[in-house]
């Protein structure tokens, strides 16, 4: 792809970069944040993004706010074909008149992409960079041990006219906290007394991604029976409180440390301050998962099927997935009824132990506060 020239585009003020999602959507993004804030270094930054779909979808600013990859939001219903609201925010656009537009789309097909490009081009005539008007661009490719490039990427091959977007290096993904959201988590953590911290996310959106609560509770019954001088720190949503505490039932039975519960508590980003503090991190496939590996703690992840392996796997090498391929993989339901979850319900507790093992005991890892 041609490198930037020299022009209002080459050395824009205004730079817009669109991306619809919520938590883990934004997070996987980070590299493709970074890459666009070395290449437009003295440009405005603001991101095109939507309203939260649930409560459980925290707005992209609980993310990117203070990272200085982006300067303000604009948002809109997403999926919305109302005209009143969509002159609105053609209109907001134009006035903000952006001079580089940064299409960081999901999967949606072409036909959608090529219909936002059509939009943005009504916003006073902006270099577009990053539209997927492709089947490629639309497409994860399989690597060359077989399974498919994981979504953060495939945003940063369609950016990649920007440069490198240097995937694997840990500051790619730096969420930049800072010293209130640290000190917030020293807070928090303080009843730990210099345990090391074991931090559990038994929370999804989806019921399809959804491993079971009785599953989560003998699990931790059977992680606290070997590991019993650990801390506890459930986190996740509010409406979340209640299921986490059930799960921590089964901790407590052997346990008698603190079992500390920040449900609800703590914003995304105090809650990824006090992931740094984690040895590991238990989780869902979900945003939280993001939010650990972002912070470079290993991740025990249970996945569903529902996407094809690896394109929503977290980012880091010592992260440990636990993902039964069947026969309907890759079905992308949110709710699964006629199969019965049967990736998920195939997987037994022994076989999470198993990774959880494998990241806590002593012969593995050095134990220490980061």
């Amino acid at each position: 792809m041609p490198k930037l020239t020299q022009g209002s585009s080459a050395n824009p003020t205004r730079v817009l970069i669109y991306r619809l999602g919520s938590l883990g959507d934004t997070l996987i993004a980070l590299p493709a944040f970074h890459l666009v804030a070395r290449a437009f270094p003295n440009a405005e930054r603001r991101l095109l993004t939507n309203f939260p779909v649930t409560a459980k979808a925290p707005l992209a600013a609980a993310i990117l706010e203070h990272t200085g990859l982006i300067d303000g939001f604009f948002r809109y219903t997403v999926g919305t074909r109302n005209p009143l609201e969509l002159l609105q925010l053609w209109w907001t656009l134009i006035r903000w008149r952006p001079q580089v537009i940064v299409h960081l789309g999901t999967t949606r097909g072409v036909e959608n992409a090529k219909r936002d490009a059509m939009f943005f081009r009504l916003c006073g005539n902006p270099r577009l960079i990053g539209v997927p008007s492709t089947v490629d661009m639309q497409t994860h490719r399989v690597a060359a041990d077989g399974l498919l490039e994981r979504e953060a990427s495939r945003l940063l091959r369609n950016i990649g006219e920007l440069g490198d977007g240097r995937i694997d290096d840990p500051a790619s993904w730096d969420l930049h906290l800072t010293d209130a959201e640290k000190s917030r988590a020293e807070q928090v953590l303080a009843p730990c007394a210099g345990r090391p911290l074991l931090a559990v996310s038994v929370g999804t959106k989806m019921q399809s991604k959804d491993w079971g609560r009785e599953n989560w509770r003998a699990l931790l019954a059977r992680v606290a029976q070997l590991y019993p001088d650990y801390a506890l720190a459930l986190c996740g949503a509010g409406e979340e409180s209640e299921a986490s505490e059930f799960a921590a039932g089964g901790w407590r039975a052997y346990n008698p440390g603190p079992v500390l519960n920040f449900c609800g508590a703590l914003t995304p980003r105090e809650s990824a301050a006090v992931f740094a503090h984690a040895v590991a991190f238990l989780c869902h496939d979900s945003g939280p998962m993001h939010l650990a590996a972002a912070v470079g703690t290993p991740c025990v992840a249970v996945f569903a099927a529902r996407n094809i392996p690896r394109v929503w796997f977290p980012f880091g090498e010592r992260n440990r997935v636990v993902y039964h391929t069947v026969d309907c993989a890759g079905c992308r339901l949110e709710t699964c009824i006629v199969e019965k979850k049967k990736c998920l319900t195939s997987i037994t507790v022994d076989e999470v132990l198993s990774e959880v093992n494998a990241i806590l005991h002593p012969a593995n890892i050095s134990i220490e506060v980061r």
